[in-house]
């Protein structure tokens, strides 16, 4: 199977994984259709397209108001879904926008789904967090389930949407819970998403960088490419005896690690260690790595770029494209969205 000429539908195709996987679908002759509306907070970027701006469709639409764009719908082989909010920081902070963007923006968007297009393939950008502390690792799918913040719980919701609609027959649907996910066109002028981002925007404006805890917890982060070669397979593959599947990197690094080889990639930078701060200390893991087997054995899929590798091409490309992500005059942003707190104006559906 070949995605040339196939309609395609991608949700949050102006954020980071979105946008890189549109790119590569329209490299592979896909028909693209994006759905996204740029809401504060949730890293769309128009300049993230910039490549393919112009074999792309765009529609500036929430995805819980797909009735407002059925005919895309009706029209997609394929619905790559990876609208959402990913700071657990802002969850805890704004609960329910976090609730309204990740599980009721969700479901009236898969129901939507379910009723234009039934039985329609659709990929969803689940996330690790939904586990929680781990009791074991690498951590596989039949970890329990006790996420530690919002997010996860809201994330989780939706997974389940995906998972229920599926099991009634009313939607062909595969959840991939990814890792730390890395690359292009990653925000960095919004906060709280997460260390990578905060990794990357201080080694590009010169600053150090701070670890919090002894720097000994363990992250596999996973490079953009690798992340959307997972969605590719699982988009065209045949419908899978488990529809939810973790996606990971393909090496445990320490965060001390990380931020070590960030900063000497940027030009030898200083790395320092502090005490967690108490907010962050709440919803912290610990360790944290992927048993990725499960992926392989369903897809053929494995990760190939080490995270050096990987770092070095993303440092490159943000240096050829800071004015599109990083406004110099305030490159540390403070935490919290001021302007939206409550109910962000960006969601447009009628029940709210």
């Amino acid at each position: 199977m070949s995605y040339r000429n196939l309609r395609v539908l991608v949700t949050g195709g102006l954020g980071f994984i979105g946008s890189n996987l549109a790119i590569r679908l329209v490299e592979l002759g896909a028909r693209v259709t994006i759905v996204d509306p740029q809401m504060a907070g949730c890293g769309g970027n128009p300049h993230n397209i910039a490549p393919i701006c112009d074999r792309v469709e765009l529609i500036s639409r929430d995805a819980g108001d797909a009735d407002q764009f059925a005919g895309a719908i009706r029209e997609a082989k394929v619905i790559f879904n990876l609208a959402g909010e990913i700071s657990h920081i802002h969850s805890m902070e704004f609960p329910e926008r976090d609730m309204l963007i990740n599980a009721v923006s969700q479901l009236r968007f898969l129901q939507a789904c379910a009723r234009h297009n039934p039985g329609v393939r659709v990929v969803y950008a689940g996330t690790r967090q939904v586990y929680g502390k781990p009791d074991y690792l690498p951590m596989d799918e039949r970890h329990p389930l006790r996420p530690v913040d919002f997010n996860g719980v809201h994330k989780y919701a939706a997974n389940m949407y995906h998972d229920m609609l599926s099991r009634m027959g009313l939607l062909d649907g595969i959840v991939l819970r990814l890792t730390n996910v890395y690359g292009p066109r990653m925000s960095l002028s919004i906060p709280c998403q997460g260390f990578l981002s905060t990794f990357l925007r201080l080694v590009l404006t010169g600053k150090g960088l701070v670890v919090f805890g002894d720097g000994k917890q363990l992250r596999d982060p996973m490079f953009v490419d690798d992340a959307v070669k997972a969605f590719l397979l699982a988009g065209l593959a045949p419908t899978p005896p488990q529809r939810t599947i973790n996606a990971g990197g393909p090496r445990a690094l320490s965060l001390h690690q990380i931020a070590r080889i960030c900063a000497r990639l940027a030009g030898d930078l200083p790395v320092e260690l502090r005490p967690f701060p108490e907010d962050r200390a709440m919803i912290d893991i610990g360790s944290y790595f992927t048993d990725t087997s499960l992926l392989a054995e369903t897809f053929g899929w494995k990760p190939s770029v080490h995270f050096e590798d990987g770092m070095m091409t993303t440092l490159a490309y943000y240096r050829a494209e800071m004015s599109h992500y990083l406004d110099p005059s305030n490159p540390q942003p403070c935490c919290g969205l001021p302007e939206h707190k409550g109910i962000p104006h960006r969601l447009t559906y009628a029940a709210l």
